[in-house]
């Protein structure tokens, strides 16, 4: 047998991790590692393929032909190796291998180390991993070799509520005048979580509070992830949130929630399950983590775009919060930055704004910047225009003076001064952060869905060609401390609210090609789910 030549695999590289992580050691022989295999996407037709007309189904036959021989050679790799084959989804392009960490370590050349840092331990991939020449042309990502938490929630917990003007999330509905018509019955959105967990005593008191009945919600496992709502994880309040806002605004649509491990392994296999998922059907997904673009390797940037690309394929919107941070996104090294996955080309990013409201209407709303925290925007570094941002007018990056895709597209009221009122474990609090929005936005493409002819899917090019559709921000900026670096607001699309704030009467009947009933008498308005 000829000895397999063996080398880099380039889009896997990634710094050591940072200098504050304690090294505990190498990872102990027998340990077991299980790691997700994305295989490139393939653009021919099998030969012999016919359509059936459903989409899901469809896509799974069509890429379990176009794959069969790349699965075959995958099969072969880890019989060498003597891994085991955990899982095989040609529809999702992942491949699950499993194993021990000294078989994992001779079978893609690295050494995996222990280390710790923040109160997590985890594994991290010391070396560039390697694979056979001829694997290199077919896989497009090895995630799990580096297990080190790659995102944040983007939410914040105001930390004086008596001094904020708080609202429950179906009146920030009814102020964006949302349709009282529709609750997303026959609806399923899917919340893609890293972290904590919920109560369902905490769902019920919200939905009392709302006037509602609470939604079906379903806890959906990701590679060992689950539902838990540890006392000590913070990321309770981004689960609640989440839950508490896109079902205050839909409570007629089921609520499935995908819990995956803060890895960019379980991000993107949570994103390509919830999305793939035959079970549930998902019609839209709501996302509250990311981290900056810098933060992802070339592979973890691949595959969540093939997963947010299927999304769109399949009919499936995808919101995605763009970070509270401001410009810099939290990264102070003089340039501005933004959040991905908020920056696909294949998301629709969410950003911020702070509402003032009397007499059950909005007076003002402007961007989201208390001067350390706020709404997230700006130019991305890695993306190109995308064809429907083409004919906009956006500004040139403060880093290079070039055009590339802007973040966000849509947005919401997100400050904590006039956040969300939330129930955490058995607490009221008031939460804020563009977290909040993208399950806003959620919410409503379900509400559109239920009447729709068919899910609205992807429709940002749509919603460019529409700009009435929405309310423009013209007021305020995401420069940290009224420093230099950021955007400003103004008419037209801008890098801090996008196109602006929903008009839900527009939306609703353009979206859906229906007329909507006034939303005022959404607030406080009882809905029972359909069952």
């Amino acid at each position: 047998m000829a000895v397999q030549t063996r080398r880099e695999f380039p889009p896997s590289l990634r710094a050591a991790p940072a200098a504050s992580a304690q090294h505990l050691g190498k990872v102990p022989s027998r340990q077991r590692i299980e790691i997700s295999l994305y295989l490139k996407p393939r653009k021919r037709r099998p030969a012999g393929w016919i359509a059936c007309g459903n989409a899901r189904r469809d896509l799974k036959s069509k890429r379990k032909l176009q794959h069969a021989g790349d699965i075959k050679q995958v099969r072969a790799f880890a019989r060498e190796h003597q891994l085991d084959i955990v899982a095989v989804e040609p529809e999702r392009r992942r491949i699950r291998l499993g194993g021990s960490a000294a078989r994992m370590q001779a079978a893609f050349g690295v050494e995996l180390a222990r280390y710790r840092e923040g109160g997590k331990t985890f594994h991290a991939c010391c070396g560039a991993p390697s694979l056979p020449r001829h694997l290199h042309g077919i896989v497009e990502s090895v995630l799990g070799l580096d297990a080190r938490p790659i995102a944040q929630p983007h939410f914040i917990v105001h930390p004086h509520a008596a001094s904020a003007s708080p609202h429950l999330p179906n009146a920030v509905a009814a102020l964006y005048g949302f349709p009282a018509s529709a609750t997303g019955a026959g609806q399923c959105i899917a919340l893609i979580e890293l972290g904590g967990g919920f109560n369902a005593s905490d769902t019920r008191t919200a939905f009392k509070a709302m006037g509602l009945t609470p939604p079906k919600i379903v806890a959906v496992p990701v590679d060992g992830g689950r539902n838990k709502p540890r006392p000590d994880d913070g990321a309770n309040g981004e689960v609640a949130l989440d839950i508490q806002v896109c079902g205050g605004v839909a409570p007629g649509a089921a609520i499935a929630v995908y819990f995956a491990a803060n890895t960019d392994a379980g991000f993107v296999d949570a994103i390509s399950h919830a999305v793939h998922d035959a079970a549930n059907k998902p019609s839209v997904v709501s996302i509250s983590w990311g981290a900056v673009e810098s933060a992802w390797t070339q592979q973890a940037l691949d595959s969540m775009n093939g997963a947010l690309q299927d999304a769109a394929a399949l009919g499936v919107s995808v919101f995605v919060a763009s970070g509270d941070n401001l410009a810099t996104d939290g990264v102070d090294d003089g340039h501005a930055h933004v959040d991905f996955p908020a920056s696909s080309p294949w998301a629709i990013g969410c950003g911020g704004t702070v509402i003032d409201v009397a007499n059950d209407a909005i007076t003002s709303e402007s961007v989201w910047n208390d001067g350390v925290s706020g709404d997230g925007g700006g130019i991305s570094d890695v993306f190109a225009v995308p064809n429907f941002q083409r004919d906009t007018k956006l500004p040139p990056s403060v880093n290079d003076g070039k055009q590339r895709r802007g973040v966000p597209d849509v947005a919401g009221n997100a400050a904590p001064d006039s956040g969300y009122r939330i129930v955490v474990a058995g607490e009221n609090q008031v939460i804020g952060g563009t977290s909040a929005v993208a399950p806003l936005w959620a919410g409503l493409a379900a509400l559109v869905n239920e009447r729709a002819a068919k899910p609205v899917g992807f429709f940002l090019s749509k919603l460019y060609a529409h700009g009435t559709w929405l309310r423009e921000i013209t007021r305020g900026d995401n420069n940290r401390n009224g420093g230099k670096i950021g955007y400003a607001a103004g008419a037209g699309w801008n890098a801090c609210t996008g196109l602006g704030v929903p008009d839900g009467q527009a939306l609703f009947a353009g979206l859906g090609g229906r007329s909507a009933r006034p939303g005022k008498s959404r607030a406080g308005a009882r809905r029972t789910h359909a069952k």
